[in-house]
């Protein structure tokens, strides 16, 4: 495991969208991290305070073209929040250079490189670091985290629908056929996209609407069956469909699982319980009260229930999360305070924003 660091020198790649832009706001304010650099190819040279101003008087930085080696010679972590499939160009040279890296892309999550040619339509080009990247959710990773040179955060929907279930899937009282996952997302799930913006993006289409979208074909399909099969030690398909909602940042994930066996609301959250008990970020919701997205944006917390359904035998899984929090940044900001062992409050004490 390696040495606890005092200050650790931390650079964000690609940090000119929402995800990087959250990295920045939430790394700016940690105690124990500088931010030495970060790169955008369409924003290269200017001021970060100026392309993102609720920044502005916190960094003197600029944003510098993405060169792996620069990278690599200024920092000792670096967050890697570049479109799927371009982490593979980066992560090579942070490797060779002994730099731990964070990749809230795609690039390194799904551990059959097979999956990457049949749902990214496109070759793994770093099968090296693949076959060693660990899968950043803290709650079942914890222990590989640590001494992990390479992290991949997950993905938002998978987050959210992995902390609703996971619990069944690890004591053996999910089916593995028929589980169902409902997940809807606020519109920054999408990315900055720049000039690239989809019409169903547009305040005129997203607004007032809710819209399903990536239907049996979305990319975090393969995520969710990879981890929750693991965990159930076998593996299993779930029939997933992502949902855009007119939110600005937010997860809500509903999942019906069947069960192996009649259980009570109560006995449910027991088991939820128990298996959260410890955690920092998993708020296990008393019988009666539900999660909403309100109560976690701007935060790292997931707040999760479960409510027995008798009638057809399953159990109704409910989890929240802010798409950019625990679906992301924040997220990835734990599994960095966990490699260098710090407290994973660490820069993450901050309570959600409300309203």
């Amino acid at each position: 495991m390696p040495k606890r660091r005092d200050v650790v020198r931390v650079a964000v790649a690609g940090a000119s969208g929402y995800m990087g832009a959250e990295l920045l706001r939430l790394l700016l304010g940690h105690p124990r991290i500088t931010v030495t650099g970060v790169t955008s190819e369409r924003l290269a040279g200017e001021l970060l305070g100026r392309a993102y101003p609720h920044l502005r008087g916190l960094t003197e930085l600029a944003f510098h073209d993405l060169d792996a080696e620069w990278l690599a010679g200024i920092a000792d972590a670096v967050f890697l929040a570049l479109p799927h499939l371009e982490s593979q160009r980066v992560v090579p040279v942070l490797r060779r250079r002994g730099v731990r890296a964070i990749d809230l892309s795609a690039d390194y999550r799904l551990r059959d490189p097979n999956d990457y040619v049949t749902w990214y339509k496109a070759p793994h080009t770093d099968l090296a670091g693949l076959a060693e990247a660990v899968y950043g959710l803290p709650e079942l990773h914890r222990k590989a985290i640590a001494s992990a040179p390479l992290v991949a955060s997950p993905g938002c929907y998978p987050a959210g629908a992995i902390l609703a279930t996971a619990p069944l899937l690890k004591r053996g009282l999910a089916r593995l056929d028929g589980i169902v996952v409902d997940g809807k997302s606020g519109v920054t799930g999408a990315g900055a996209q720049g000039r690239k913006i989809e019409p169903m993006y547009l305040y005129t289409e997203a607004n007032e609407n809710v819209q399903a979208y990536g239907i049996a074909s979305h990319r975090h399909t393969p995520e969710i069956e990879q981890e929750l099969g693991a965990l159930a030690g076998a593996p299993l398909r779930v029939a997933f469909t992502p949902h855009l909602v007119p939110l600005n940042r937010g997860l809500f994930t509903t999942a019906s699982v069947p069960l192996t066996t009649t259980l009570s609301t109560a006995e449910l959250l027991g088991v939820y319980r128990e298996a959260y008990a410890g955690e920092p970020f998993v708020r296990v919701l008393d019988e009666g009260e539900r999660p909403t997205t309100r109560g976690v944006v701007g935060s790292n917390y997931c707040d999760v229930t479960v409510v027995a359904d008798g009638r057809t035998g399953r159990a109704v899984c409910l989890s929240a999360i802010d798409n950019l929090g625990k679906g992301g940044a924040a997220n990835g900001v734990q599994d960095l305070n966990i490699m260098f062992g710090w407290s994973e409050r660490a820069g993450l004490e901050a309570p959600p924003v409300y309203p």
